[in-house]
This record gives structure tokens, C-alpha cells and sequence, in this order.
């Protein structure tokens, strides 16, 4: 990653991943574009994983496509609020994990990336 790391400064907020699973590469692609140019997210990694859960009493396994997005602890409440509104699953899994420790620069990056006042508008 070749981004600006901020300068020294406060201490690094603590930090959390949110997962969710989608079904479809372009929609994880649309969520974490969305999150990212929202500023509720510095970064987001999509991967592939194979599913199983039981739902409408059968067992389902299925091909779904992870999407990890990198913020700060404070901003989980916005984010979940996003995820549910944008989010084409009935029931969508969202749940967090807290990081730490977090390598302080890459920590202040996280921060400045999803600095509501220094985030880029939606487009």
C-alpha cells in the first residue's frame, strides 16, 4: 500500500473488521466500493469461501464471496446501518472482530481514511 500514512499524532483509535457474505462477486464489489467512497471503511478484501447453514429447516451449502471491510470500533453502529439498507440477503450476516494489536501507522491510516470530515462523497 503506497498511501499517505498520517503524521504522529493521538494515539490510534481502536480498530474492528465487519464481516458480511454475499452471493455474488459484483454485489460484494458494490458494497465495499460504497463503503469505502462512504468513508465508513478504509479498506475492503473480497474472498471466496464455501457456505453451510440451515435455513427454512434444509441444509444449504453454497458458493458465497466474503467481504471484510477495515474501520474504526466507533463507526460499527453507521456501518451495520449501511449494510442492512444496501444488503440483498433477508437476513444478512454482519458481525465484527475487534483488531489489536494494529501496527500504529497502518492504525492511523485506517483512522484517516474514514475521517467523516476528510472522506470523499458518494458518487
Amino acid at each position: 500500500m503506497n498511501a499517505h500514512v498520517p503524521p504522529e499524532g493521538p494515539s490510534a483509535p481502536a480498530l474492528i473488521a465487519v464481516f458480511t457474505t454475499l452471493s455474488e462477486r459484483a454485489a460484494a464489489q458494490a458494497l465495499a466500493r460504497q463503503m469505502v467512497e462512504r468513508g465508513l471503511a478504509a479498506c475492503a478484501q473480497i474472498s471466496e469461501v464455501e457456505s453451510f447453514y440451515r435455513w427454512d429447516g434444509r441444509l444449504q451449502q453454497e458458493g458465497e464471496f466474503r467481504l471484510l471491510l477495515k474501520t474504526r470500533a466507533e463507526l460499527y453502529a453507521a456501518l451495520e446501518q449501511a449494510l442492512r439498507e444496501l444488503h440483498p440477503y433477508e437476513l444478512p450476516a454482519i458481525h465484527a472482530q475487534a483488531l489489536g494489536p494494529v501496527y500504529e501507522p497502518y492504525a492511523r491510516w485506517v483512522a484517516a481514511q474514514t475521517d467523516q470530515d476528510q472522506a470523499s462523497p458518494s458518487a
